[in-house]
């Protein structure tokens, strides 16, 4: 612990145990959490190319009263099969708060819906949620990080694993290393670290180094995230951190080919894993994906079409959007993709 540090507490026993999500021998690539991105019908699509070794999902808000176990369930359906999407992939719930009871009480609910591993989200930048004690606002309370992760900790089965999603800080980056140490001695079986203050938010740069520096310093498994873009930027993000498991986000859609690449490069490519990228074949398949999953309504089908061209328009090489964006249906999305 760090010898600064205004908390008194013991490192809980245990939190290096293998896992069903993060083997910590064994490399990793994890489909990040974006609030009203990467929702079911996309993490079902991600499963496919057989890259990712898990997903998490989007953060379920616990303020206030504890969650019932049906709210699981319905933001996370695949809760309902084993914790896993038609495509096979693993799904980590991901719960958001500042109270450590409700946190407790609606993570062990989580389980009893499904879940197999608990995700706690300290990184979230955005000012709805920070103004309401969430997300990257407890950055600057490092003691109650430490309560938060105990609590959910104490609440569910040793079996299940409990992992936190940090920021390097809210407005310095040294704050990692207090909040990461809080985060394993409340019991975290591992730490994801987005490379990037809150006061950042998505603006660069990012600061790899930190995140060496808490591997080395914690012994526990650390979840490189933060602008990866290209396989050039796994490999500097890999020899600077020196981790074996990485998290991609914006990047996994701007550029679908990437986490196939990256996952090569980690040896834990599906064989059947490809890197070609057929745009209308994506599309049509996310469609059919949320049509499974009750997303009958066609405004919101085009509206999902539009928001991952945004992504890869601005990130990526995606050149067709400012056309594709003026469709006013479906139909009319892929005729001008056709064209």
């Amino acid at each position: 612990m760090n010898a600064k540090s205004p908390c008194n507490w013991r490192i809980q026993t245990g939190s290096l145990q293998l896992t069903r999500m993060l083997d910590p021998n064994r490399p990793a690539l994890v489909l990040a959490p974006m609030d009203g991105i990467t929702d079911a019908p996309m993490r079902a699509l991600q499963g496919l190319s057989g890259a990712f070794t898990y997903a998490v999902s989007e953060f379920i808000r616990v303020s206030g009263e504890p969650l019932p176990r049906k709210v699981f369930l319905r933001e996370v359906p695949e809760l309902a099969h084993g914790g896993l999407t038609p495509t096979g992939l693993p799904v980590q719930v991901q719960i958001l708060g500042g109270d450590p009871e409700p946190m407790s009480v609606s993570a062990a609910n989580a389980v009893r819906a499904g879940a197999t591993a608990i995700d706690i989200n300290f990184g979230c930048p955005a000012p709805t949620v920070n103004r309401n004690d969430g997300g990257a606002s407890l950055l600057r309370y490092p003691c109650r990080i430490r309560e938060i992760v105990a609590a959910v900790r104490e609440s569910v089965p040793a079996e299940i694993p409990v992992s936190a999603k940090l920021r390097l800080g809210w407005d310095t980056t040294d704050a990692i290393y207090e909040n990461a140490a809080m985060a394993a001695e409340g019991g975290a079986s591992w730490l994801t670290i987005h490379a990037r203050t809150r006061v950042q938010s998505y603006q660069p740069p990012v600061y790899w180094e930190p995140i060496r520096q808490v591997r080395e310093s914690l012994g526990l498994p650390v979840i490189a995230n933060g602008d990866i873009w290209t396989l050039d930027d796994f490999h500097r993000c890999r020899e600077i951190t020196g981790c074996q498991h990485f998290m991609l986000g914006r990047s996994a859609l701007a550029n679908p080919s990437l986490p196939v690449l990256i996952a090569k490069e980690l040896g834990i490519a599906r064989e059947d894993a490809s890197s070609e990228v057929d745009w209308e074949r994506l599309f049509r398949t996310l469609l059919a994906y949320a049509e499974a999953y009750g997303d009958r309504i066609k405004p919101r089908s085009l509206m999902r079409l539009k928001q991952w061209l945004k992504i890869a328009h601005n990130h990526g090489n995606f050149t067709q959007f400012n056309v594709l964006k003026h469709a006013e249906s479906v139909e009319q999305f892929f005729e001008l993709l056709a064209a």
